[in-house]
């Protein structure tokens, strides 16, 4: 008897958290595909009958004109790809040398230059010196290393993956040493293996913040050609909203119908797709590695 209300309490748990988990999915799915629906939407029956998961009418109008200038998306795109996978590799070994550096209780700068790495978390110098050095001093102005250079590094990548080399077992650490292994060899035929789940957790936020990037491109950018997805698509659609005021360029323009709602979600299709694939490779190391050093035993 005692079993069997056991195994009715267990089922209704195991229900209430299988409808509390399927709730928080559906918040996060709903959305998405929302937005991949009204990019397919025509603008008429968004505008009378607002967002909808079943538009009346479907239409392709919004990638069309996103892709009117394929050459122009087909190569921000590269760029994109470019920066992400350059910028996202050196920055991943530079943050794991210096925070497998910091990690080192024998390291008597240590303590120093955390604090330096702390302090610069903490306070910034602002976009017109950034800008200055960057451009009359680094000459680094309308290049791709404008857009992979500032963002190699992060106070809070290297704290976050500092801590993870904390909780490493030194037994491994001490055994590597007393086989003959040096510092160097440790870090990268040891220290680097073991630590995947953190390491694809930093990368995977690196990515992210390097696609999503377009300030940088809007700043420091002059060449369309070394513009970044993210700004072009934004710039496509800034230019076509400062045309639409004036009804005569639009109509010589041929943009008078132009999509403006479906496009925005184009736009975001356009951009996030890559992305929406990219993550579920890296998810169980993105889950495993923001969790690990958060229980000690």
């Amino acid at each position: 008897m005692t079993t069997a209300v056991n195994k009715r309490k267990f089922r209704l748990g195991s229900l209430l958290t299988h409808g509390v988990f399927t709730c928080l999915a559906l918040t996060c799915i709903v959305p998405m595909l929302l937005v991949v629906i009204l990019s397919v939407s025509d603008t008429k029956s968004i505008v009378e009958r607002g967002y909808s998961l079943f538009p009346e009418m479907w239409s392709l109008d919004a990638f069309r004109y996103i892709f009117k200038s394929p050459e122009l998306i087909l190569n921000s795109y590269g760029t994109t790809l470019f920066v992400t996978i350059v910028g996202t590799g050196v920055g991943l070994i530079l943050t794991a040398m210096i925070a497998y550096s910091l990690s080192r209780k024998e390291y008597k700068f240590a303590g120093a230059i955390g604090f330096f790495v702390f302090f610069s978390m903490l306070f910034h110098a602002g976009l017109i010196p950034s800008y200055i050095i960057f451009t009359k001093y680094y000459l680094l102005k309308d290049t791709y290393w404008i857009l992979i250079l500032p963002g190699l590094i992060s106070s809070w990548n290297i704290i976050l993956l500092r801590t993870f080399f904390f909780d490493l077992p030194q037994e491994v650490l001490e055994s590597a040493r007393i086989d003959g292994c040096n510092e160097m060899r440790t870090f990268w035929q040891i220290v680097l293996p073991i630590s995947k789940p953190a390491l694809a957790t930093i990368g995977l936020m690196m990515t992210l913040g390097y696609w999503n990037e377009w300030m940088r491109s809007m700043i420091y950018i002059d060449s369309e050609s070394k513009y970044m997805l993210q700004y072009l698509l934004y710039k496509i659609l800034r230019d076509a909203e400062e045309m639409m005021k004036d009804a005569q360029v639009g109509m010589s323009l041929g943009i008078a119908e132009f999509p403006s709602d479906s496009a925005k979600m184009a736009m975001a299709v356009v951009a996030a797709g890559p992305m929406m694939f990219v993550f579920p490779f890296f998810q169980k190391y993105f889950v495993r590695g923001i969790t690990a050093g958060a229980v000690k035993g």
